[in-house]
C-alpha cells in the first residue's frame, strides 16, 4: 500500500470579472492574480497551513466556470436581480492542509473577504491523500 497523509481541504467559490474568466479560458492563469476579488481570497488561501506540501508551499488548485443562482426573498445580491436566474463567472480555489491543522481563523478571514451575501466556502472532513516516500 502506498503511503498516505490525512488531510482536509478548503474550497472557495469566488466570483471574478468576465474579463478575468475570458483570460483564464484563453490560457492566462495569472489573470486570477489581477482580479481584485480573486487576488484577495487567493492571498488568504496561500496562508500556512493551507497548501503545505512539504517541499512545495502555497499550493492552490484553480478551476474555472460559472455559478448559477436565483436571489430569493431577503437576499442582498451583489450580482443579479431578486427572483431572476443569474450566472456569475466563477473560479474555485482549493487548498489542501494537514487534517489536524487549525484553520478556523483563516476560514473566518475568507468569509469576511468574500463579496457574496451568502459565500460558498466548504471545509472537508479528513481523507487520505497518497504520497510518495
Amino acid at each position: 500500500m502506498s503511503l498516505t497523509r490525512r488531510v482536509r481541504d478548503i474550497r472557495v467559490y469566488c466570483p471574478v470579472a468576465p474579463a478575468t474568466l475570458a483570460a483564464l479560458i484563453a490560457g492566462d492563469p495569472n489573470a486570477v492574480e489581477r482580479d481584485d476579488t480573486a487576488a484577495a481570497l487567493l492571498a488568504i488561501m496561500r496562508t500556512p497551513p493551507l497548501g503545505d506540501f512539504g517541499r512545495y508551499h502555497d499550493v492552490v488548485e484553480l478551476a474555472i466556470g460559472y455559478e448559477g443562482f436565483r436571489p430569493g426573498e431577503g437576499a442582498v445580491p451583489t450580482l443579479g436581480t431578486l427572483g431572476e436566474a443569474s450566472w456569475s463567472p466563477t473560479v474555485i480555489l482549493t487548498a489542501i492542509f494537514d487534517a489536524e491543522a487549525e484553520v478556523d481563523m483563516l476560514a473566518e478571514r475568507l468569509l469576511a473577504a468574500h463579496p457574496w451575501d451568502v459565500p460558498v466556502i466548504a471545509v472537508s472532513e479528513p481523507y487520505r491523500m497518497l504520497v510518495r516516500e
